[in-house]
């Protein structure tokens, strides 16, 4: 949206952390026009050190959920906490954009305040919000949204689909108004996005019927409770072939405390909601959900991913919709994308010539 708008500097990858955010500001050049910086954080303290290098002028928080909760004794409360580490180093010129539709928002309102912030903007489905989601169509291949955004209304089409997905774009087109930008060249230069590797990307694999191909849903890039719900919701818009099924392949989920067990298991009530027909698994986490599954969507589950990578190609017939995903891992790249990768080849491995068209 920004690179719309002038020279723009962002992060690549997810250099966000005492690594990766300085890395990120030093290939940034001299006549930049906007920066543009991810920081995370997996335990307190953690964005304090960083934003006190990017000293940023306007500071966006998306929303708060149990990723890495372990690490924080006092739960949710502690993760807001970390996370509005991030004014600790913004003047009273600085501007905070807050999502106001989570339970955290007052909290977050008054950390802002605390840190000596003055202006305070809001994003999301509450009537009142800054930028206001009026309307979102959610559908298979995209979401149409309406919205007011400082009192303009504004409609835009996004390729990528979810709910979610349109109170993101909000909060950056919020951004770009307050900061005077283009807000239509923004609006341009969102609906062109792609969903990104790993991150929602689908591909179709012509696996022996070219007009009935399997639709591979690529999350394999990480994975938290909120970010499966959210992939199941996109699963379930998306119609199998003829003769295909819906089928989910999970891997565990990372940092989520003494209650992990139990949020593993509880993916199954969100999980039938979408309407998946079978549901494959693997790691340890991912056993518990497993074992709640009913016969009949029981896959099969393997401790390791490179597993249910040499077994999950040999089950899916033309018409089939299959999505990925789970933690990343500490390795090179993302623990799932074994299987991904093992999907790819899957038309060159039955003798078909593979159709790579992607949305």
């Amino acid at each position: 949206a920004f690179g719309a708008c002038g020279q723009t500097h962002y992060s690549e990858k997810s250099l966000n952390n005492h690594w990766g955010v300085p890395l990120s500001l030093s290939r940034m050049h001299a006549g930049t026009d906007y920066g543009i910086f991810e920081m995370g954080m997996n335990h307190p303290n953690e964005i304090t050190p960083l934003t006190a290098q990017v000293r940023p002028h306007l500071a966006i928080i998306t929303t708060v959920a149990p990723t890495h909760i372990e690490h924080f004794s006092d739960g949710l409360d502690g993760i807001a906490r970390a996370k509005a580490e991030i004014f600790s180093s913004m003047d009273e010129h600085g501007i905070a954009l807050l999502n106001c539709d989570i339970p955290q928002f007052g909290f977050l309102q008054s950390e802002a305040k605390r840190y000596g912030l003055k202006k305070i903007f809001s994003f999301g489905e509450a009537e009142g919000a800054h930028a206001c989601l009026v309307d979102c169509l959610v559908a298979s291949n995209g979401t149409r949204v309406k919205a007011n955004i400082l009192g303009e209304e504004v409609t835009f089409t996004l390729k990528d689909a979810g709910k979610h997905i349109a109170v993101n774009a909000l909060s950056v087109l919020l951004a770009v108004k307050l900061l005077g930008a283009d807000l239509n060249k923004a609006i341009s230069a969102i609906e062109a996005i792609e969903p990104p590797a790993g991150r929602g990307r689908r591909e179709y694999l012509n696996i022996g019927d070219p007009a009935n191909p399997v639709t591979l849903i690529d999350e394999s890039y990480n994975a938290s409770p909120v970010a499966m719900q959210a992939a199941f919701k996109v699963m379930a818009l998306i119609d199998p072939g003829r003769g295909g099924r819906r089928i989910a392949i999970l891997g565990d989920m990372y940092e989520l405390g003494a209650n992990a067990a139990a949020i593993h298991r509880d993916l199954i009530l969100p999980l039938q909601a979408s309407g998946v027909d079978l549901v494959y698994t693997c790691g340890p986490l991912m056993k518990n959900l497993h074992d709640a599954l009913p016969e009949q969507k029981r896959g099969v589950h393997c401790d390791e991913s490179p597993e249910l990578a040499q077994i999950v190609p040999d089950v899916l017939v033309p018409g089939d919709v299959v999505m990925v995903k789970g933690s990343r891992g500490g390795g090179d790249k993302p623990r799932m994308q074994v299987i991904v990768e093992a999907l790819r080849a899957l038309p060159a491995k039955r003798g078909e010539v593979a159709n790579t068209k992607q949305g």
